[in-house]
């Protein structure tokens, strides 16, 4: 009686802390940057800390997991432009690392802080490592979370994940192969549903249980324009890498950056893999670094009471 009892407690406080938190889809507040409405949802207490997703075409529901975090800061999500509930461009072309550095600096300066901690997870770190480099008087902690410094640790990105599809997933492969073998690119319906068929916790993940479906209906999309992505990554992008992502180089500035900076990654994960992002110890060597050796790309969700101590900690300093 004692156990069920426990557990029926365990229960109701956790219904009653997920009832505190705001719902991304309806309670939020559209906000006018550069020209289109940007939607944000904005919780807790103290400094603010900015979540910028990944992707690119990430929405900022996949960063719920931090939600946690808002008894100590004041925790700022959004979807940048052209993601989940934010405006879309007229043309793919609007879309680059640029605009998502100064949409950022729209956003902060549109909520009234005059400093902001952020925290960049993937592709949302290389927005966050070039708005510090650019904004640096307005940035209070820096973290880079499974991210890259250069996109030749996103090309290895790619080089990595096709050699794991194809030594773990042949048959995938072989179709794969054959698409391309008649013309067929990544950014073709065909070429991205082939890959699709890999399960995102295989690439992604320590433990891959950790990223079943639940079956419970959800609305609000992790991922939300494809169109976005191959425009930033280029239109063969899971192979070669063009266009923004294509260009972007950090590593001889990292040095030069003079505030707080924590960076970390997954061993296990096999997209911002383990030995390109330990050479942020040599472009970096100010941050702090850590691996988490029981997660791959999300640490937010497989060790999250590790990451989320770790973080507390270091937005003290």
């Amino acid at each position: 009686m004692k156990t069920r009892l426990t557990i029926l407690f365990i229960i109701i406080i956790n219904i009653t802390v997920y009832a505190q938190f705001p719902d991304s889809e309806t309670d939020g507040k559209y906000y006018e940057i550069n020209g289109a409405k940007l939607w944000t949802v904005s919780f807790g207490e103290g400094e603010p800390l900015f979540f910028i997703a990944g992707g690119p075409g990430g929405t900022h529901y996949g960063l719920r997991r931090f939600d946690s975090l808002s008894t100590t800061n004041t925790l700022v999500y959004y979807d940048a432009f052209g993601r989940g509930k934010s405006d879309t461009a007229k043309s793919v072309t609007e879309y680059t690392i640029e605009r998502d550095i100064e949409d950022l600096e729209g956003l902060r300066k549109a909520m009234g802080f005059e400093k902001i901690s952020i925290l960049g997870h993937s592709y949302g770190g290389v927005v966050a490592q070039g708005y510090a480099f650019k904004y640096p008087e307005n940035v209070s902690h820096l973290i880079v979370a499974n991210s890259f410094h250069s996109y030749l640790m996103w090309q290895e990105n790619c080089d990595n994940s096709n050699h794991e599809i194809k030594t773990n997933y042949p048959e995938v492969w072989e179709d794969l192969m054959k698409v391309r073998e008649q013309g067929a690119v990544s950014s073709d319906k065909v070429h991205y549903e082939i890959y699709g068929r890999v399960p995102y916790g295989f690439l992604y993940a320590y433990n891959p249980e950790k990223f079943k479906p639940s079956g419970r209906k959800r609305t609000y999309p992790y991922f939300s324009n494809r169109k976005l992505y191959y425009q930033m990554v280029g239109r063969d992008g899971d192979f070669e890498l063009t266009s923004d992502i294509g260009k972007f180089d950090y590593r001889n500035d990292l040095k030069d950056l003079d505030l707080p900076i924590l960076i970390y990654g997954g061993r296990y994960d096999r997209v911002a893999v383990p030995r390109m992002m330990v050479e942020y110890k040599m472009y970096c060597p100010q941050a702090e670094f850590v691996m988490f050796e029981e997660s791959g790309h999300n640490p937010q969700v497989e060790e999250p009471s590790k990451l989320f101590a770790l973080i507390r900690e270091f937005l003290k300093k």
